[in-house]
């Protein structure tokens, strides 16, 4: 159970450490496993510089209390291994990384990319992303085979994101003949699925942790009915969510409601705000969604500061 953070951002635009440690605090406190970097967190709006020092405020504020994964994409090799040994070198525990998505690159290209983002990262896991349900093309099953013959299965894991996701985590899993290590991130929309064909992880966001924190303990019960209970809610809440743009506005602004966060502020050029409407929706279907899972503790909204875009 491994949440992406979403990322807080103070009146001057610069991280907020603060807002960032309450959230890392909140998360595992939640029970979760560890925290991610991942394009949720608005890396693509971030230079390396301030990736690099967002990841060492990451590894820095989780202290070895649980797991910390570090995206490393880029859009040009050098980019990504900078930042692959860069994480090595600060102590996170793997780094993930997606193909470049302004590229059209050749199989052979996008496999030496790859290559050598492991090589950079040392003895840390490389997590292959496949982020195009998101961003760019869909990467191949020949390319993540590839890798997962040169690097074996504790060095190169996965999180397949292409369409249709339930059926391609099962292909990745069979024809590696159950080597491959794959997490689930479609926010917990396929959790239940995906645990079911093999999936040995999740990294949903952070806004709605604690509801992912209940499916994922129903599904290693083998509890599938409190798991599909709790997935229904989640799929309510989802339902506002439609481009990645859409999901970290809908993500800050709960993380507003429930208190870990004082501003929805998210970087610009984006898509317009969220409408009154679909504000007051999305906190009536996390208050549901709280129900279903029995969370009792009382959270105390922040004060609703509509982002501005920089």
């Amino acid at each position: 159970m491994l949440p992406v953070l979403s990322l807080p951002l103070d009146e001057e635009w610069q991280i907020d450490s603060l807002a960032l440690r309450r959230e890392i605090d909140w998360l595992l406190e939640l029970g979760c496993d560890g925290v991610v970097i991942g394009m949720v967190s608005e890396i693509l709006r971030l230079d390396l510089a301030e990736r690099e020092r967002f990841a060492e405020l990451v590894v820095s504020e989780v202290g070895g209390r649980g797991a910390t994964v570090i995206a490393v994409s880029a859009e040009s090799t050098p980019g990504a291994t900078r930042l692959a040994t860069h994480a090595a070198r600060i102590g996170a525990t793997a780094v993930m990384a997606n193909a470049p998505i302004t590229s059209l690159a050749d199989p052979a290209s996008l496999e030496s990319h790859f290559v050598a983002i492991a090589e950079a990262s040392g003895a840390l896991p490389v997590v292959v992303q496949d982020a195009s349900g998101y961003v760019g093309r869909p990467l191949s099953m020949r390319l993540m085979l590839r890798l997962l013959d040169e690097f074996g299965p504790d060095k190169a894991q996965f999180k397949p994101e292409a369409i249709p996701l339930g059926p391609r985590v099962s292909e990745l899993i069979e024809t590696s003949g159950g080597r491959a290590r794959v997490f689930e991130g479609s926010g917990g929309l396929a959790l239940v699925e995906s645990a079911r064909r093999g999936a040995v992880g999740t990294m949903p966001g952070s806004d709605v942790a604690w509801a992912i924190v209940a499916m994922w303990r129903a599904l290693r019960a083998g509890d599938l009915v409190r798991a599909d209970e709790v997935g229904a809610g989640v799929a309510a809440l989802l339902s506002h969510v439609s481009a990645l743009d859409r999901y970290i506005a809908v993500e800050k602004h709960l993380l507003v409601e429930q208190g870990v966060f004082t501003s929805a502020r998210r970087f610009g050029p984006g898509m317009a705000g969220l409408d009154p409407i679909t504000k007051e929706e999305t906190v009536r279907l996390m208050q549901r969604l709280q129900r279903i899972v029995g969370r009792t503790d009382q959270w105390k909204p922040a004060a609703d500061v509509e982002g501005v875009h920089r």
